[in-house]
Formats: structure tokens, C-alpha cells, sequence
């Protein structure tokens, strides 16, 4: 396998293994994209990606991390996301969604505002939902615990907001179990102390994303592929969730119709000691890759062309995921190719720049 070798997922085919990581970019009002998304997801498809994933959408008003984060839980955001997945699908990119509710760690403000907290004066809200009344930290709000008619609520909701997906033009979707946000707070034993068949086991832990996956791909076409970004551990001293379970899981969820999971790590935790350094999640990839026997991401740290290049040729990952670098520079992926000798093709209106 080569970064710029095509990759098929189910009905779709990527013209390379490059793909534009979600990333929050706090600019909506209401939950309703603008000029600044469209600019901003469409400069990174013209810059050569094979897929676009846009930003965590929140399945709900409440399931925000901000007041300004992106949604999908109107019919009027469906038309604010339309132009933009026509223009990333114009490039040659697919365009894809990253479906999210926050739970316990929304309500706060945007990163550049300091991430805090926010009261109803500035766009807040109250109560946060989680899986067990356990605040993030300190200065966060005491959630409330969802009982089983809120858990139904729930799930109806990422159903509602893929189908809203798709009438927008999205072409894959992400469930977002990772982070310490909504799905994630019930998959570790560090947020989720519930004593009814929510809580307790690894089974009763799971069920809630995996009846949300079955919910999900039975409204999902069968051509589209779905994914579940996954924290591959919490980076807890003892008793989080760790990278055994989320193999264990990530078999569970290829079997319920998941084609790839995309393997971040932390956010449980509001303090963790973790070894960042370049591609240092890529193990947890290559692992879920190898005994799970699903296709996997790999994100976080990967900037270098040669790097990018060698977890992909290794079978690592299958696709790689870029954040931050793509931030710094759209069009990475025509210099990746450039680096590495290999052709990718810009749009005509670019080409004498290549």
C-alpha cells in the first residue's frame, strides 16, 4: 500500500489515503454552518485530500461542546451544509460528517476563549447530559444522568441527524465515541458508574454506541460506509478503558456493519500524562488493525510526508488523518506527492503551479 494508492470503502472510492481530520472550528450560530466552512473544508479538498471529514456536528442543541459548534439537528441545517458538501464533492473529495453529542464536557467556550465553562449569559446551557452524574472537573458543571427514556432520545437523535447527513450531501459518516464526550463517558469505567444494563460490564458499557451503530446503519445506505472515531485508551493510571477493550470493541462494531475505526486516545480524564510525540497513536491503529481485523485511521502527530507514507506501506493504518498540518497547509497532500515522486492531480485552474 502507497499514501497515494486509492482506498475503497464500500461504494466509494478515495483517490488517495490523505484525509482532512475533524476539526471544531467554532464559528456557527444555531448550530448553522457558513461561508467560513465552506472555504475552510473546501480549500483542503482543492488542496488534494481523498476525504473531507467536517467538524464534530451535534446531534442536539444540548450535545454541543460550544454555543458555536457545528449541527445537524434542524432541517435548516441541511440546507447550510449542501453547498459545501457539492463543492468538496466538486474537487474530487468525498465529504464526510463527524456525528457527536459533548455530554458531560458541553456548555464550555471556544478554545481561543479560554475552553471554560459558560452560563446561560453567554449562550450556555443547563443540564449537561451524561452517562453518570460525574462533572469533567472543578469548575465544570454536576451532570445529570440520563435515565432510559433520555437514552432512547439519544439514539433517536444520531439517527436523525444521519439522515439529515444525507439529505445534506454527505457521502460517510463518523460516530464520535472518543474524547471523553457523550458515547465515550459511557464507554469508560471512569465516567460511567451506572448500575443498571448501561453501567457495570464491558457489554452493558458498549451498548449504547453499538445500538446507536445498528440504528444508525439500518437509516444509512448500504453503499455508504460508516465509521466510529474510538479513544484507544484513557491514559489512566488504573481502571479506564484501554486499548484491549477497544479491540474487543472494534471487532463487535465491524460486525454491526462499522468499516473503519478511527483511533484517537485521552479526554476522559481533564489531567492525564500522555507521551505525545510524533505518530504516537499509530500503535494503538495498527493493533485494532491487525486483531480486530477491521481498517483503521491513524491520527495525531503525523506532519511528514515520509512518516505518513511508511504507517500506510507498513499496514499500520489504512488511512491517515491530518489535523493541525492541514490547518498550517492546505495543500500538504500536492507537496506529500511531490516529496515522495508521486502524481496527484490538481485542479486545472492550479496547474502551473505544480
Amino acid at each position: 500500500m502507497n499514501l497515494f494508492d486509492p482506498f475503497k470503502l464500500r461504494g466509494l472510492s478515495l483517490r488517495n489515503r490523505i484525509a482532512v481530520s475533524p476539526m471544531c472550528m467554532y464559528s456557527c450560530v444555531d448550530g448553522r454552518v457558513n461561508d467560513w466552512h465552506l472555504v475552510h473544508l473546501g480549500s483542503r479538498a482543492v488542496g488534494g485530500a481523498g476525504l473531507v471529514i467536517a467538524e464534530a456536528s451535534a446531534v442536539s442543541p444540548e450535545g454541543r461542546i460550544s454555543p458555536a459548534d457545528a449541527g445537524l439537528y434542524r432541517e435548516e441545517h441541511v440546507a447550510a451544509w449542501a453547498p459545501v458538501t457539492a463543492f468538496i464533492r466538486a474537487q474530487g473529495a468525498v465529504p464526510g460528517v463527524q456525528l457527536a453529542h459533548a455530554g458531560r464536557k458541553a456548555s464550555t467556550a471556544a478554545p481561543w476563549e479560554g475552553g471554560r465553562p459558560v452560563g446561560a449569559e453567554a449562550g450556555g446551557w443547563s443540564p449537561l447530559l451524561a452517562a453518570s452524574a460525574l462533572a469533567f472537573n472543578e469548575a465544570s458543571q454536576t451532570p445529570q444522568a440520563l435515565d432510559l427514556a433520555g437514552i432512547e432520545a439519544i439514539k433517536a437523535a444520531f439517527v436523525q441527524a444521519a439522515q439529515r447527513a444525507l439529505a445534506a450531501g454527505f457521502e460517510l459518516v463518523e460516530l464520535h465515541a472518543a474524547h471523553g464526550y457523550l458515547l465515550h463517558q459511557f464507554l469508560s469505567p471512569l465516567s460511567n458508574r451506572r448500575e443498571d444494563f448501561y453501567g457495570g460490564s464491558f457489554d452493558n458499557r458498549t451498548r449504547l454506541l453499538r445500538e446507536i451503530v445498528t440504528a444508525v446503519r439500518a437509516v444509512w445506505p448500504e453503499r455508504l460506509p460508516l465509521l466510529v472515531r474510538l479513544s484507544a485508551t484513557d491514559w489512566a493510571d488504573s481502571d479506564g478503558w484501554e486499548i484491549e477493550q477497544s479491540i474487543a470493541l472494534a471487532r463487535q462494531l465491524g460486525e454491526l456493519g462499522v468499516d473503519l475505526i478511527d483511533v484517537s486516545s485521552g479526554g476522559t480524564l481533564a489531567r492525564a500524562t500522555i507521551p505525545v510525540a510524533p505518530g504516537f497513536q499509530v500503535p494503538f491503529a495498527a493493533r485494532i488493525r491487525r486483531e480486530a481485523g477491521i481498517a483503521t485511521a491513524a491520527v495525531g502527530l503525523i506532519t511528514e510526508p515520509e512518516q505518513a507514507q511508511r504507517i500506510v506501506a507498513a499496514g499500520e493504518a489504512d488511512l491517515v488523518l491530518l489535523a493541525r498540518e492541514l490547518l498550517r497547509d492546505p495543500y500538504w497532500p500536492y507537496h506529500a506527492a511531490k516529496a515522495l515522486g508521486q502524481a496527484l492531480a490538481s485542479p486545472p485552474q492550479y496547474q502551473r503551479a505544480w
